[in-house]
């Protein structure tokens, strides 16, 4: 009989747990239709169309097959590709960028958690003595479980948004990789100018040398004034300054060099060389707009957080909605150590709480609702920029090879004089004065050419890094999909 009367009355605490969880809910319910935790459907947001590029050469520029993700090869240079190598595994911005991947990934399960019931466990004694009283001790055992049940998708919605983060920091690790390989080919490509350009300085610097040295066999005769001389003394100290701030240049650059490839400044030097017979100018990348807002890493993450931040202002909104949580506690207490577990006490109690009537979590809203617009903001201004830095490097492009199509001429005529006047030395038709100025002419031409080499190398590299390097193109609305699935 006391067996049936003790199975009885714990039917009866069942059915009485079950009934206050239904009329939890069902007020949960009635509370929830009276405010608004609509989350709109993820929409990209809107930005200026844009059908082609501007080209100014009439040459065709579509879509194309992605760019290789190695496309600095292009340039067909050992040394170039030996030092992105040392970039991409000593740069510590690229490390930086990977190490918040790993924390945004870790996030994601710190999110996951907020829908996994907790659960604490205590134990404890006391030990009294008081005068006149037996000293007393006893000893618990106590647990207790706690469960916020996420029956509105609440914590869904911060998973879900802490995914897009993630996705987001790989895109801005994608975006750090391409400017660090930017940065290491125009820094490389500068260092090579600069030392072509500290030979021609120092062969002009030698040309006007010997031209002062004829003007003061001139001045000696009395043929020219003395201040023919000091005019050419003068501008061998200004090619001799010159000389000096390129080199001054190469160093600096170097430096530079050194911290992106992830060495102290000044332990790494790039051996002299010839910029022209170093490094190939590549074919130009084609892209279409539309490829842009798909490849682009900055673009990409950009996207993304506009995508997070709709996750965030439903997340937000949800947490309106009142919340259920059940709370199970057990525990024993017993004054002997040994017949602590004899005896139990177990409870459940289902609570509910409503938020709605907090007045900061409406603030919250509100406060989300304002940052979802500042990310379609900055996706739009993200875009804007691209479009501009292809605009920009297509524009110097094609313009610095126009200029090499005169430069190229103008070397070639001014060499083609050199060697007329070398002939007319031999044969006393003009004075040696005429060869060393001459061949300064040519000199300042090899010049400008080199530097236009530079130029048009540099802008190649800028036009890879706008229209995304070698990433395939990213649908951020088919993961949307994917994750509602």
């Amino acid at each position: 009989m006391a067996q049936r009367t003790c199975d009885r009355r714990t039917v009866i605490r069942g059915s009485a747990v079950a009934g206050i969880a239904i009329e939890a809910l069902f007020t949960c319910a009635l509370l929830g239709g009276c405010i608004d935790a609509h989350v709109p459907d993820y929409k990209r947001p809107d930005t200026p169309a844009k059908a082609s590029w501007t080209d100014h050469t009439d040459a065709s520029v579509s879509a194309s097959d992605t760019i290789e993700p190695d496309w600095w090869k292009t340039f067909q240079d050992p040394y170039l590709n030996t030092l992105i190598a040392k970039s991409i595994d000593g740069n510590f911005d690229i490390k930086i960028l990977a190490a918040r991947i790993n924390v945004a990934g870790a996030q994601i399960a710190e999110a996951k958690a907020g829908a996994l019931p907790t659960m604490d466990l205590g134990a404890g004694a006391n030990f009294e003595k008081t005068t006149g009283v037996p000293f007393s001790r006893q000893y618990n055992l106590a647990t207790q479980v706690n469960w916020d049940i996420d029956i509105w998708g609440k914590v869904e919605k911060g998973v879900q948004a802490q995914k897009a983060e993630f996705r987001a920091t790989e895109a801005d690790w994608r975006a750090g990789y391409l400017e660090l390989v930017s940065n290491v080919s125009t820094t490389y490509f500068q260092i090579l100018q600069f030392d072509d350009q500290i030979e021609q300085q120092q062969k002009m610097i030698d040309a006007n040398r010997q031209i002062l040295t004829i003007f003061q066999g001139m001045n000696a005769s009395g043929l020219i004034p003395k201040t023919q001389v000091l005019r050419e003394q003068a501008e061998i100290n200004r090619l001799t300054k010159d000389l000096l701030d390129l080199r001054r240049s190469r160093d600096l650059a170097n430096n530079a060099l050194c911290t992106l490839i992830g060495v102290p400044a000044g332990e790494y030097k790039v051996p002299p060389g010839h910029l022209q017979q170093r490094v190939q100018l590549p074919p130009v990348p084609a892209g279409l707009p539309s490829q842009l807002l798909a490849r682009r890493p900055d673009i990409v993450a950009s996207e993304l957080r506009v995508l997070e931040s709709y996750d965030l202002v439903g997340e937000a909104k949800l947490a309106q909605l009142p919340t259920v949580s059940l709370t199970a506690h057990g525990g024993t207490a017993s004054l002997a150590l040994s017949d602590l577990l004899k005896t139990f006490t177990f409870g459940v109690m289902p609570s509910i709480n409503i938020p709605i009537l907090d007045p900061g979590v409406r603030a919250h809203v509100k406060t989300t609702e304002a940052q979802a617009t500042v990310a379609e903001q900055e996706y739009r201004r993200t875009v804007m920029g691209a479009f501009e830095e292809v605009e920009s490097a297509l524009v110097n492009l094609n313009a610095h090879k126009a200029q090499r199509v005169e430069l190229v001429q103008q070397v070639e005529r001014l060499r083609i004089v050199a060697d007329q006047v070398d002939a007319q030395l031999k044969e006393g038709v003009i004075s040696q004065l005429d060869v060393f100025e001459t061949d300064r002419s040519y000199l300042e031409a090899q010049l400008e050419l080199v530097l236009n080499h530079q130029q048009i190398l540099s802008d190649t590299v800028l036009l890879y890094k706008a229209l995304g390097g070698g990433w395939p193109p990213v649908d951020i609305q088919m993961q949307v999909n994917d994750s509602k699935n």
